[in-house]
């Protein structure tokens, strides 16, 4: 099967892409940077907001994983336009499955850039096209960086009031591949983390990861989606559920070098090669930044 990735460049679809070679596809990804296509991905340029390169990128496609959200002007900035007019481009190639990555309790806190998603889950379902919507929690990779973002202060701001359930975009990824790989669902699917954690195991794991040590300064954070959270609205108990912990991720087994390490880690959903790649794009319809790409010693 030939599937178009949008967002190819962000965080989760550096990851999703290796997920669907790894499965047999034939895997083309959008870009507004022209680009050479390399390996087994091949690389179109286009535009989600003019329409510019949609026909040429969804020419002979059979499904699209519409990862997009951000744009140059800011968060949700691509989620209605963008998804408009690729559902226009995509009626008129015949595209038989549209997969849309949005975020779970979109449905239950349409506040602030989840109304965005909100909006764009419409446009999906109204689309008239075979579609499947996964909700997914927060990444481990946006919430490292959050933390990271905050961790130059002397204190660290924590609101010990929300709880999170962290997922890792690799289980994320694989969960996509595995819907785009059957019928379209016609329904919104929630994909969260194993566990339901505090923001104090959060921050302090975090802190214990990194070698540092921050006071923390008990705060109540502000806004619609914060209290959303608090009430356990941006949560799931749906199944199945991601396995790697947050714990799992900040603190990581060793892993086995063989000679072919790169298809070796290509399998795991923790691996460099499911990472984003230090790329241009990644700010136009960027995922989460705050994943380093670890090198060999």
């Amino acid at each position: 099967m030939r599937i178009l990735v949008t967002g190819a460049t962000g965080t989760l679809g550096g990851a999703l892409v290796p997920a669907l070679l790894k499965a047999g596809n034939e895997v083309r990804a959008l870009s507004r940077t022209r680009r050479e296509s390399r390996g087994n991905v091949d690389w179109r340029w286009g535009d989600l907001i003019s329409g510019n390169g949609l026909e040429d990128a969804l020419d002979g496609v059979d499904a699209v994983a519409h990862l997009a959200t951000s744009g140059r002007k800011g968060v949700g900035a691509v989620d209605i336009p963008g998804t408009r007019t690729l559902i226009l481009f995509a009626r008129e190639a015949g595209i038989r499955h549209l997969l849309f990555t949005s975020v779970v309790g979109t449905d239950r806190a349409a506040y602030h850039y989840l109304k965005y998603k909100l909006e764009a889950e419409r446009l999906v379902t109204e689309s008239g096209l075979g579609w499947t919507i996964l909700r997914s929690t927060r990444f481990h990779q946006s919430l490292d960086q959050r933390i990271r973002d905050f961790s130059g202060l002397p204190v660290l701001p924590v609101d010990r009031s929300l709880p999170w359930q962290p997922v890792h975009t690799g289980e994320v990824a694989a969960r996509a591949a595995e819907l785009l790989g059957a019928r379209p669902a016609g329904r919104e699917i929630d994909f969260g983390g194993p566990e339901v954690i505090t923001t104090d195991d959060l921050v302090k794991t975090w802190l214990r990861a990194r070698g540092l040590r921050r006071p923390c300064l008990p705060v109540r954070y502000p806004g619609r989606v914060y209290a959303a959270q608090r009430a356990g609205d941006l949560t799931t108990d749906a199944s199945p559920k991601g396995r790697i912990t947050w714990n799992d991720y900040l603190f990581p087994p060793p892993a086995d070098v063989s000679d072919d390490f790169a298809s070796e880690h290509t399998a795991s959903p923790t691996s460099p090669a499911n990472q984003p790649e230090q790329d241009p794009d990644l700010r136009v319809y960027g995922g989460d930044e705050g994943y380093e790409r670890p090198t060999r010693s």
